[in-house]
């Protein structure tokens, strides 16, 4: 039993090894902000983003190589993904704008990965079969890997709604104190006339 931990805990160590970033960063309006990553030739990397809170929830995001060349370039975009093979060596930028709104700040998430990753940790990767053991705790970190995929989703998906809930909420509130000072105003207004009548009618009668 501890044999299968601690092959467990080999496998967790070496999927925290790869190359990925995982971050949720907010874009004030009228401003952009870059990420940098410097890649080998031939390398994959897999680009996923989401606007979560914000405005519209969409943002404008590209993808440049080292020498400027866009690689990806997409407008007012509320989620997308972007898988590509690097053609060169050099640094790679993934920028995303929020040029193009005046007052909207907006939440995006990113999620950056380079690099395949190995099906085996370096001490398994041999010619001979794996035991029931190994083909055991591969299965259960394959699971764990989708288990964690669903949960960043549904993360996302819940922050999101919580935001949309939150901004409606303070839209019913300020409509709910716009219309009690319109009441407020109206009723004062209704008074104010009523008594304007009996006054006329009172200096008529001295008259």
């Amino acid at each position: 039993m501890l044999g299968v931990v601690l092959f467990i805990l080999t496998l967790c160590s070496f999927t925290a090894l790869s190359n990925g970033t995982e971050l949720t960063f907010r874009l004030p309006d009228n401003e952009k902000q870059c990420f940098y990553q410097e890649l080998q030739e031939g390398v994959t990397f897999h680009v996923n983003y989401q606007v979560i809170a914000g405005g519209n929830y969409d943002v404008d995001c590209f993808v440049t190589d080292p020498e400027n060349n866009a690689v990806y370039d997409e407008r007012k975009k509320q989620y997308d993904s972007l898988t590509h093979t690097t053609a060169m060596k050099g640094v790679y930028k993934v920028c995303f704008s929020n040029e193009f709104s005046t007052f909207s700040h907006k939440t995006v998430y990113l999620d950056f990965r380079s690099g395949e990753e190995e099906l085996l940790p370096p001490g398994m990767a041999r010619p001979t079969a794996l035991t029931q053991i190994e083909s055991t705790c591969l299965s259960i970190h394959e699971m764990l890997k989708v288990v964690a995929d669903s949960q960043t989703r549904y993360r996302l998906r819940e922050a999101q709604d919580r935001t949309r809930a939150e901004d409606l909420n303070e839209r019913v509130s300020y409509w709910s104190i716009g219309e009690t000072l319109i009441i407020c105003v109206v009723s004062i207004g209704q008074v104010l006339m009523l008594k304007s009548f009996f006054k006329e009618k009172a200096t008529t009668t001295k008259t």
